[in-house]
C-alpha cells in the first residue's frame, strides 16, 4: 500500500473517530445546556454544516483539479475542522453552534475533495476495491467505538472534556498530513535536480 494511501487512512482516522465521540451526544449538549437550544436547533445546525459543505466543495473540487497542490489545501481544510470542537467547548448559546456548523462546513468542503483525489491517484491498481475496503472498514470500526467511548466520557467527565479530546484528535490528523507535505516537498526538490541534472 502506498505511503499516502496509508497516511491518508490514518489522518481521518483520527479526524472522523474524534468527531465520532460527539456525534452521539451533541443534539443532547444543545438542548440542555445552551441558551435557545432546542432539537430543532440540533437539526438546523447539522443541516447548516451538510449544505455548507456541499456549496463549498462542488466548485472547490473543480478549481482543485487544475492546481497542483492538494496536499496544502487538505491540511488547511483539517486545520480548519480542528477549530470547531474548541468553538463547541466555549459555545454558551445555539449561535455559537451554528457558527462553528458552517465552520465545520468550510473544513470539510476543502478537505472531500482533495482527500478523495490524492486517494485515487496514489491507490494501488488491481487492489482499489481491498484498500477503499481497508479504509471504510477501520474508519467505521474507529466510530464504532468512539461513538460509546465519548457517551462514557460525557458522562463521567462532562461535555467539554469530550470537545477538548476531539479537538486533539483532529489536530492529531492535521500533523499526520504534515508528513505528507514533506513527502510532497521532497519529490519536488528531487525532480527539480533530476531535471536540472539533465539539462547540463
Amino acid at each position: 500500500m502506498d505511503k499516502t494511501v496509508k497516511l491518508l487512512i490514518l489522518s481521518d482516522i483520527f479526524l472522523i473517530t474524534g468527531f465520532g465521540l460527539i456525534d452521539p451526544f451533541l443534539a443532547v449538549f444543545i438542548k440542555d445546556r445552551l441558551i435557545n437550544g432546542t432539537l430543532v436547533a440540533a437539526g438546523f445546525a447539522t443541516t447548516l454544516f451538510l449544505i455548507t459543505k456541499s456549496l463549498v466543495q462542488l466548485p472547490f473540487s473543480k478549481y482543485v483539479d487544475n492546481h497542483k497542490e492538494k496536499i496544502k489545501y487538505l491540511i488547511i481544510g483539517t486545520l480548519i475542522i480542528s477549530i470547531v470542537p474548541f468553538i463547541f467547548v466555549l459555545a454558551n448559546k445555539i449561535e455559537h453552534i451554528y457558527l462553528a456548523q458552517i465552520i465545520r462546513g468550510i473544513g470539510a468542503g476543502l478537505t472531500v475533495p482533495t482527500w478523495l483525489s490524492l486517494f485515487t491517484t496514489h491507490i494501488d491498481k488491481g487492489k482499489e476495491s481491498y484498500e477503499w475496503s481497508i479504509y471504510i472498514t477501520l474508519v467505521g470500526l474507529g466510530i464504532a467505538l468512539s461513538g460509546l467511548i465519548g457517551a462514557a466520557i460525557a458522562s463521567f467527565f462532562g461535555f467539554r472534556a469530550a470537545f477538548f479530546i476531539v479537538g486533539f484528535l483532529s489536530l492529531i490528523g492535521a500533523c499526520v498530513l504534515f508528513n505528507l507535505e514533506m513527502k510532497d516537498h521532497k519529490k519536488r526538490i528531487r525532480n527539480h535536480h533530476f531535471i536540472r541534472k539533465h539539462k547540463i
